[in-house]
């Protein structure tokens, strides 16, 4: 049996996902021979970059790791996860619950090979919940009758846009989205966002990124650099260190601190609502 035999139906295994590509960068096998193939062109170009896409990719996903820790550690028991990608080890709703017990979770994805997965993953998880979604619509998640009647909205909840945003290409639909997102949150609810960042990366290399990501139904790839990451913030509260590279995220990190704004990777930060 060949791994496209057990495609589930409604997946093209012709065409490379987002979301298998990131699947692979972590070490995991739900992906393809032209998710791979993606992947490697990218993980080359970091290489002439100087960086090592795995390592960032993993960096990215301890973040999320330790932000959910926080979160939990603090009191939050809603969560819900906006671009959830494919399961892999410590998902939210394990390390929600882990440090806070009965937390409930939302996952989010327009994939449906994580949809599929996801939901044979969670079947039997009552505080666990997987929906249909697109990131460019957040109202239409927020009013889904299935994530209203798992969360209560009335009440404090975090929002995770991990790594999801980059692939909005347009400035003011990214502002859009995330505005919209605020707006939804309640006093002590929490916004929790990671994006890529080009840095010194230079034009031909950015290009050559978006080309890439321009074969997958994602369409598209931006580049921002930290102020404008940052604005996705605005009118929240930042916690520890601010909007700072992925790996020098801490929930007791310092604001002011030095780091490497020069070097492409990925920036991440956590908002929280004032009370």
């Amino acid at each position: 049996m060949t791994e496209t035999d057990r495609v589930p139906d409604g997946i093209d295994p012709s065409v490379p996902s987002v979301a298998r590509m990131y699947d692979y960068y972590l070490g995991g096998r739900d992906n393809f021979a032209v998710d791979r193939e993606a992947a490697e062109q990218m993980i080359e170009l970091g290489r002439r970059l100087g960086n090592d896409a795995r390592e960032i990719a993993l960096a990215n996903r301890a973040f999320l790791g330790r932000a959910v820790r926080m979160l939990a550690e603090a009191g939050v028991r809603q969560f819900l996860d906006i671009g959830a990608g494919l399961p892999t080890q410590d998902n939210v709703h394990q390390v929600a619950r882990r440090h806070g017990p009965g937390s409930r979770v939302v996952y989010v994805d327009n994939d449906p090979i994580v949809l599929t997965h996801a939901r044979a993953l969670l079947a039997t998880d009552p505080d666990v919940i997987v929906v249909r979604g697109d990131l460019k619509d957040p109202d239409a998640i927020f009013d889904d009758p299935r994530v209203a009647g798992h969360l209560d909205l009335s009440q404090p909840f975090a929002v995770l846009m991990v790594a999801v945003l980059h692939f909005v290409p347009d400035d003011a639909e990214a502002g859009r989205i995330t505005a919209r997102v605020r707006e939804r949150l309640r006093p002590g609810g929490h916004l929790v966002l990671s994006h890529l960042y080009a840095g010194d990366a230079g034009e031909d290399a950015v290009q050559a990124g978006r080309q890439v990501y321009a074969n997958t139904p994602s369409g598209g790839l931006a580049r921002r650099d930290h102020g404008q990451i940052a604005a996705f913030f605005d009118g929240l509260e930042l916690v520890g260190p601010g909007v700072v590279p992925v790996a020098d995220w801490t929930p007791d990190g310092a604001p002011g601190g030095e780091h490497d704004y020069v070097r492409s990777g990925i920036l991440a930060g956590v908002g929280r609502v004032p009370a």
